[in-house]
């Protein structure tokens, strides 16, 4: 729970920038107000909420997306799916719906789960609280969450983290999209359990005083002060620069007044950041003093930026930045979807989530995989040696994969094995969920589905924004290692009399070993389908000679569920079918072989 220590950053390299960012002057905020919540009162839910798609890419990256479209049209295949044998595969634990999508779209998805079991699951509507058994303790729109007439214009872009040193939530909301009304709502927690209470601050959203405001956030903390980063935008919306907020945490814990500072005219050489993360720490504790950040170019390029603020504000702290080479990458074109006509918007190659873990910071954005398609572009940046290494998990041709958000999955700081919760959209599926595992050795396993679309999503009129963020966070305190998550899919609320919107599924995610013997599976005609399923399970093989053969259900760690069948089928194609009613849910392995060979081994989930 001590501090850990940062690296420094030895290779300096020729893009290596001194004091590469202005530094504030002290700013000073006291308390704005004690939040209580309080099932009593008029609950308004009021939001008022643009029915079009804002313009959130430059002319520059929409001109990069629209040139794949053809491309990506041409190589789309229908075919299944062949995904890389798994050592370790991602399964699902306790999930259950969560926040609604009525009010904005995207979702912008963000959770934290504390050691004691609290989920706290926030989206662009409002936030809901959950206890370590699912239970919901808590659900309100923003503004009455807040409940304050000074919050009169649009709350959205909710950031939640859970500061394990501390045993405390952290939340920002953002309020207003004009100079005039841009703030930073910061938000600490009294206790470990949200339903004790916030304190609550208004940070200036326009700290420059030039008619601007703060969109883009990302949130993180070390271990002495809260840092939020963002995007300044003109009144028109245009691009101005990247902030960096920088503010001592004891006092917000304590309700006391905050005397912060703020970073900008940060000089990248390489490109212009649209979006500067912090990475806080990957796993118990925090490390300090000051943060690092990474960033990338919104087009696509060959760079990573490294950031560095390098002490607490009363050390007389600079920002540093050091470009790092990385493989190129490039925007693809927007993800179709069945059921509609209506594309959904991937935004452009914007980092989406980062941690640092002993030396190395983890991060991901997505890109194109290949002939347009987006895929999960994750990167290990060691800090001391400012070397970047990255892999692309991508399924171009078949679906894409965007909004990736990252979480530590080990129980050793020197193991960099790592939960991907993403979403995934194609003409022939609804927008789901799905979570994949990437080992120390950086292979990835097969992705998992937490939650399968429901619906297409036609929210707006025309290019349908789609996630810009998933939430993810560490159980920093289970035996084993543990993530959660919150991502969106598409669905229809008929209780509010909503079609085709986003929903909220939270999801506990643990991991596997798959039986060993998968690895000696052979190619054969054996199908299991639907996947996943919900009642009857189909199993379509084929057989060229008279042989006795077993076919086995088998849970993730190998142990027999079911003996399926044991005969002599008919030369030629058969088909099994069994009622899935007695498996709980959860994921299992269907193997069908003989007295020399394994024939195939089949992954299918069982849902609720």
């Amino acid at each position: 729970m001590g501090q850990i220590e940062k690296v420094t950053p030895t290779e300096k390299g020729s893009n290596f920038k001194e004091n590469a960012a202005q530094r504030s002057v002290l700013q000073q905020t006291p308390l704005f107000k004690q939040l209580e919540h309080s099932t009593d009162g008029e609950k308004w839910a009021i939001s008022v909420r643009p029915t079009f798609s804002r313009n959130h890419t430059s002319s520059e990256i929409q001109a990069i997306k629209d040139g794949k479209k053809e491309e990506k049209k041409a190589s789309y295949s229908k075919a299944p799916l062949i995904e890389p044998k798994s050592v370790s595969l991602p399964v699902v634990g306790q999930n259950y719906e969560a926040n609604w999508s009525l009010q904005a779209c995207p979702p912008d998805n963000s959770m934290a789960v504390s050691n004691g079991g609290y989920v706290v699951s926030c989206n662009n509507d409002g936030a809901e609280y959950y206890n370590s058994s699912g239970t919901l303790l808590y659900s309100q729109y923003w503004y009455d969450v807040f409940n304050d007439p000074s919050l009169t214009a649009m709350l959205y872009d909710p950031k939640i983290i859970y500061d394990s040193q501390m045993d405390r939530f952290v939340m920002i909301v953002l309020h207003g999209s004009t100079g005039n009304t841009s703030q930073v709502v910061v938000c600490f927690s009294q206790t470990n359990n949200p339903m004790d209470g916030w304190w609550i601050y208004k940070l200036t959203g326009n700290p420059l005083n030039n008619d601007c405001w703060f969109d883009y956030p990302s949130l993180a903390v070390s271990t002495d002060e809260v840092f939020v980063s963002g995007n300044l935008f003109t009144t028109s919306g245009t691009f101005s620069e990247a902030v960096v907020y920088q503010i001592p945490k004891n006092p917000g814990f304590a309700g006391a007044s905050l005397n912060w500072q703020y970073w900008n005219g940060l000089d990248n050489v390489p490109f212009t950041a649209t979006t500067v993360v912090p990475a806080g720490n990957g796993q118990q504790g925090n490390y300090g003093p000051g943060m690092y950040f990474v960033s990338s170019q919104s087009s696509g390029n060959n760079k990573i930026m490294l950031w560095d603020i390098t002490s607490n504000i009363a050390g007389s702290p600079q920002m540093n930045s050091y470009s790092i080479n990385t493989t190129a990458y490039s925007p693809s074109a927007d993800a179709n979807q069945l059921g509609s006509t209506e594309t959904l918007s991937n935004g452009d190659c914007r980092i989406q989530s980062a941690f640092y873990l002993n030396g190395i910071i983890h991060f991901t954005f997505h890109s194109d995989a290949g002939s347009g398609w987006n895929g999960l572009n994750y990167n290990r940046l060691n800090v001391g040696n400012g070397t970047n290494v990255s892999s692309i998990f991508g399924q171009p041709g078949n679906y894409d994969l965007s909004y990736p958000a990252v979480a530590s999955f080990s129980t050793s700081s020197s193991d960099h094995s790592v939960m991907v919760a993403f979403l995934r959209s194609s003409p022939s599926i609804y927008p789901e969920v799905r979570v994949v595992n990437c080992d120390n050795n950086m292979t990835w396993s097969t992705s998992t589905l937490v939650k399968s679309g429901e619906s297409a999503i036609n929210f707006l009129n025309g290019n349908e924004r789609w996630g810009d963020y998933t939430g993810i966070s560490r159980r920093h305190n289970s035996a084993s290692p543990k993530i959660w998550l919150a991502g969106c899919y598409g669905g229809d609320i008929p209780a509010a009399g909503a079609t085709n919107t986003f929903k909220t599924w939270v999801a506990e995610i643990y991991g596997q070993n798959v039986p060993a013997e998968l690895e000696e599976e052979q190619e054969s005609d054996f199908v299991v389908y639907p996947v996943p399923t919900y009642d009857f399970i189909n199993i379509r093989f084929t057989t060229e000679t008279a042989e006795p053969l077993t076919i086995e259900l088998k849970d993730v760690n190998g142990k027999i569920v079911k003996l399926l069948y044991k005969d002599t089928p008919k030369v030629g194609e058969n088909k099994l079918i069994f009622n899935r009613g007695a498996l709980a849910p959860g994921t299992y392995f269907v193997t069908i072989y003989s007295a020399t060979k394994t024939f195939k081994n089949e992954k299918i989930s069982v849902l609720n």
